[in-house]
């Protein structure tokens, strides 16, 4: 029998891969165009939405990549990146998220002036107004960027580990992976790993497993953003299974970024059936004009999963949050009371 949405909008769920600036409203970024003085290349949301929200004229990851130009455009002060982080909170908070990982890169909100820090405080009081409002937890990821230089990869590690006791739980590296590998930040990573602090590395969306390889063995990464081609070295499959090393799997960006041809080609089926722990997620909750649930709601229809697999998925969600380990048994037993209360079909939880 088919899943409904309203029974996975109902469950307890996690967001562990979602870009801060791919999230903002349509709304909330004509209204900050406008306060600022802004001139951006639409002034009413249907002619905003067809610029930014991807579909099938989206013909790459640069392509995908354009409308944050946009975005970028109104998030260089303080009360633009306190409100859309509050307005996250609010609007995952509205599915059932219990859980978010919001991240972004701060050294992309410095135009017109602002200090790393500066713009990290305003994020992180949006985060905390957004939890004590609404509830849900909200944490921060800092991303350096494959594309700039290892010294500013280790400048924004640095800040990571400034911030670790005030809401930041993990470091990333984003930003297009050919001719950009991650090992010429290995240092940062070093770095932020001595400090006793969690790693996730975008690996394997647009080039292949040497990617993954990298982001593992070379940089230390606790979790994989995307790693959609790990399929093609069953080795390194085998070594991601058994260490449990999360995947955050992002569907319908990883359509509209073309590292996948179509829904049903991608290996998120064959990961899970492998045993892989993975998570489902948005990546950017605007530009692909999705949330948690819809995410899911494509995986049950794309591959099948069944009620009590869709289960395995969330709580895979919940044991992978860059949460000290009390807390993440806390939130993940939480959550496994309100799963029983929805009558979920009981099954033999992996490890």
């Amino acid at each position: 029998m088919a899943v409904s949405e309203e029974w996975i909008r109902a469950l307890p769920k996690t967001d562990l891969h979602c870009h801060l600036d791919g999230s903002l409203r349509i709304e909330t970024i004509l209204e900050l165009a406008e306060q600022q003085k802004v001139k951006l290349l639409a002034d009413n949301p249907d002619d905003l939405r067809k610029l930014i929200v991807c579909g099938e004229h989206t013909t790459s990851l640069e392509d995908y990549l354009r409308g944050f130009d946009i975005t970028l455009s109104v998030l260089q002060t303080e009360d633009a990146l306190r409100r859309i982080a509050y307005e996250l909170v609010e609007d995952v908070t509205a599915e059932n998220v219990w859980y978010v990982e919001a991240r972004f890169s701060p050294i992309l909100h410095t135009n017109k002036g602002l200090s790393m820090g500066r713009i990290i405080e305003a994020v992180l009081a949006g985060l905390k107004e957004g939890e004590k409002k609404f509830g849900t937890r909200a944490r921060m990821i800092l991303c350096g960027m494959r594309n700039m230089s290892p010294r500013t990869t280790q400048l924004l590690a640095e800040l990571c580990i400034a911030y670790k006791y005030l809401g930041v739980v993990g470091f990333d590296l984003a930003g297009a992976e050919e001719d950009f590998p991650a090992k010429h930040h290995r240092e940062a990573f070093d770095l932020v790993r001595s400090n006793n602090i969690n790693c996730t590395i975008h690996a394997g969306e647009s080039y292949g497993p040497k990617s993954i390889h990298q982001a593992i063995h070379d940089c230390g990464a606790h979790r994989i953003g995307h790693g959609t081609h790990l399929k093609e070295d069953g080795d390194l499959l085998n070594y991601v299974n058994d260490h449990r090393i999360p995947l955050e799997i992002c569907l319908t960006s990883n359509l509209h970024t073309k590292s996948i041809d179509d829904i049903k080609s991608h290996p998120l089926r064959l990961f899970y059936d492998y045993g892989l722990r993975v998570t489902v997620n948005t990546d950017n909750r605007l530009m692909s004009d999705t949330t948690v649930t819809k995410e899911l709601m494509l995986a049950a229809a794309a591959f099948n999963f069944t009620e009590s697999e869709i289960r395995d998925i969330i709580i895979f969600g919940f044991k992978s949050a860059f949460l000290h380990y009390q807390a993440r048994v806390d939130l993940l037993n939480e959550a496994l009371r309100r799963l029983a209360d929805i009558k979920i079909p009981a099954i033999v939880d992996k490890l």
